[in-house]
């Protein structure tokens, strides 16, 4: 069992910063593979960025050399740097922990942090 707590959401103007954290806990925080969802509201929750327990990451080609994710395996904390946001990028963000494990899949959602950007 993993327990995600988001935190670092706001309201910030158009072309300002955010940096969002997710705290995990209850297990091994490396074996898993950790990603930044979204949802705005009407439409589906959609994947942001993901990094691998090695550190290797892929993003959504909306967000693609603005928004930075990162992982501190020690800390057991994921991290999603944001810069350059947009009216777009509006909505709930959500931390994901996910591991594939003789078969079975281990899934965990975080309770979510609003970002809210104004134009």
């Amino acid at each position: 069992q993993v327990q995600l707590v988001e935190s670092g959401g706001g309201l910030v103007q158009a072309g300002g910063s955010l940096r969002l954290s997710c705290a995990a806990s209850g297990s091994i925080f490396s074996m898993y593979i950790m990603g930044w969802y979204r949802q705005a509201p009407g439409k589906q929750r959609e994947l942001v960025a993901g990094i691998s327990s090695g550190g290797s990451s892929n993003y959504a080609d909306s967000v693609k050399d603005r928004f930075t994710i990162s992982r501190d395996n020690a800390q057991s904390t994921l991290y999603l740097q944001m810069n350059s946001l947009k009216p777009e990028d509006t909505a709930v963000y959500y931390c994901n922990a996910y591991r594939l494990y003789r078969g079975i899949k281990y899934n965990y959602w975080g309770q979510g942090t609003q970002v809210t950007v104004s134009s």
